[in-house]
């Protein structure tokens, strides 16, 4: 029963997913933490961390969450039923979009989608940052790292790392 819960759950939220997996962490983490109760708030920022940490697309979190949930089964689960609605979708769609390339309405809609998605990336980003009560530690490390992204020729990647060190200091 949890594995069939479990697998409409995360259809339904790839029906949802646009333009990656972020815009719906708040979503997930509401639903699985707070109306599921299948794991706290600090183990799901700690699976997606995990999940982030690892190579590979940012939706082996919901393998992480699938597996904390209803183990190996419930892992391949998750991960199927997230991937396969949107692929699906996605398939069917593309030759639609491809068809009407000249059209000046895609162009339209491209420009009016990128707002959306920043909001909903930032949506994530608060969800994540704030498993509990805001802390004045997770905005000061977010503001340095985002500080050293725009103002200097860092690799990404160095910044984050920094950021990680510095969170198990202050945390």
């Amino acid at each position: 029963m949890i594995l069939i819960e479990l697998g409409l759950y995360f259809a339904l939220l790839s029906l949802l997913t646009f333009g990656g997996l972020g815009p719906v962490i708040p979503e997930m983490q509401r639903y699985i933490v707070d109306v599921k109760g299948w794991t706290t708030p600090s183990d799901f920022m700690q699976l997606f961390a995990v999940a982030q940490t690892a190579p590979g697309p940012n939706v082996l979190v919901t393998s992480l969450i699938g597996y904390r949930v209803a183990g190996v089964a419930g892992s391949v689960v998750a991960l199927l039923a997230l991937c396969f609605p949107a692929a699906a979708i996605a398939w069917a769609v593309s030759d639609l979009w491809e068809r009407f390339r000249e059209s000046p309405w895609r162009g339209v809609i491209q420009r009016a989608l990128a707002p959306v998605m920043v909001g909903l990336m930032f949506a994530a980003g608060y969800t994540i940052a704030t498993p509990h009560a805001p802390d004045w530690r997770f905005w000061l490390i977010a503001l340095a790292t985002a500080t050293g992204m725009l103002t200097t020729r860092l690799n990404a990647l160095w910044l984050l790392a920094s950021g990680a060190v510095l969170g198990g200091i202050l945390l």
